[in-house]
């Protein structure tokens, strides 16, 4: 919906969500990300994006302003990790969106697995039964040494934990890969690392997007020197080789982030010899792929 001059909730532009929360009200209740370290996110890396909290009062009253005036179904908790906050302020927060907005059915949010370390089990329990009902997960890679290169902060190990613990509390997970994000040196093993942590956490949700570097490469190549990007066909060679080792009972698999020329929809693991068919025919037809022109996937 377009926003009114007068419209109830504040916003510190760039506001960023995942691609599937389109149509949901972006609700912000931190300002940032509060690692803000990953060398190939320039998400909130802006000045104005520094990282904190906001004011529980004023997310409150925004709340209790827009159930006023909208009827809203889903709403997505800005910014780049609002579950950092202690569980009894998101508790709150989601009983005023259920008690101020009774039309919402689906409340979600970007999560970093250190944030989740930092709760329980009953803890995310208590969240979902308060209405949180999907994290967004930047897993990014499931290799240490990738994960190690880009300053991701987290290792296989956290991330695994972390999506056990969320999925142990029956909160859904979807769970990002970025393709490319090894470069030459590491593609191999980053897609088969990270297709072993999906298999092992068996995620509802899987999605990669493509490494890009729209400001630049220096602040990434400070800890990857001797990083190589990889051209389109390697793209896709390390695409093809991470779903071809995913074993995955009931996941949805998208690849169709604008980053992406291979537009990728299905359900692992019922539709993955049809997924590899599509890879393949990208790697040796890709005149006949319809893949998305360079122009159309700019960010």
């Amino acid at each position: 919906m377009p926003l009114e001059q007068d419209f109830p909730v504040s916003y510190i532009e760039p506001v960023f969500r995942p691609p599937s929360e389109a149509h949901s009200l972006i609700l912000p209740v931190t300002n940032g990300c509060s690692w803000n370290k990953c060398t190939f996110c320039e998400m909130y890396t802006a000045p104005q994006k520094k990282f904190r909290a906001r004011d529980e009062a004023e997310v409150l009253d925004e709340i209790r302003r827009v159930g006023e005036r909208y009827v809203v179904q889903r709403i997505f908790l800005a910014d780049g990790d609002a579950m950092v906050l202690p569980t009894r302020r998101l508790l709150r927060i989601l009983e005023a969106i259920r008690d101020e907005i009774p039309s919402v059915e689906r409340v979600t949010s970007y999560c970093l697995p250190r944030n989740i370390k930092r709760k329980s089990v009953e803890e995310l329990r208590e969240l979902r039964e308060a209405g949180l009902q999907m994290l967004y997960v930047g897993a990014e890679s499931g290799d240490d040494e990738v994960l190690a290169r880009v300053n991701k902060g987290e290792t296989f190990a956290s991330t695994a934990d972390a999506l056990i613990k969320a999925g142990e509390a029956g909160l859904q997970r979807s769970v990002m890969i970025l393709n490319g994000l090894g470069g030459q040196a590491l593609s191999q093993q980053h897609a088969a690392n990270s297709a072993r942590l999906m298999n092992l956490t068996q995620p509802e949700f899987v999605s990669t997007l493509v490494v890009n570097f729209p400001q630049g490469m220096e602040r990434f190549k400070a800890l990857y020197p001797d990083f190589v990007e990889l051209d389109q066909t390697s793209l896709f060679n390390e695409l093809q080789q991470f779903v071809g080792a995913l074993e995955l009972d009931n996941t949805v698999f998208r690849s169709d982030h604008a980053s992406n020329a291979l537009v990728l929809k299905g359900v692992l693991g019922a539709d993955k010899a049809r997924l590899l068919a599509q890879i393949d025919n990208a790697i040796t037809r890709p005149e006949r792929a319809q893949l998305r022109p360079e122009w159309m996937r700019g960010l």
